[in-house]
């Protein structure tokens, strides 16, 4: 029968004990930012979108017509507001406006539901 020897207890030599200093790549006292922001808004640090429109795939204009094609299908499913007048209210084609609507059956269900809720559900 052979007894295994007790783990040595860890003393600050050990390196499970030993301090870990930090990178030097990690302190933000290296880094030279300017809050100059971009031409929608002068601040980055107090600028309202959600992600930043340079890290948005097809830009602000993208995250825009997102919004606004959310809309349409909300005008449309639930108050059953006419084409054209969806058209109008957006200063859009009746093509854009069917385009949007297109995008009802490409959101997922979670999505399309809350639009009926009236709510609106954060993108995982």
């Amino acid at each position: 029968m052979s007894h295994a020897s007790p783990s040595p207890t860890p003393t600050l030599e050990s390196p499970e004990l030993r301090p870990r200093l930090p990178r030097e790549d990690a302190l933000p006292e290296h880094v030279d930012y300017r809050d100059s922001g971009c031409d929608l808004f002068p601040s980055c640090l107090r600028c309202p979108l959600p992600r930043c429109r340079y890290d948005e795939p097809g830009g602000v204009r993208a995250m825009l017509n997102r919004t606004r094609d959310r809309e349409i299908r909300r005008m449309r499913l639930d108050e059953r507001v006419p084409v054209n007048e969806i058209a109008r209210r957006f200063h859009v084609s009746r093509r854009t406006v069917f385009r949007a609507l297109e995008g009802t059956h490409r959101e997922p269900a979670r999505e399309v539901a809350s639009l009926r809720r009236g709510t609106e559900e954060m993108p995982r």
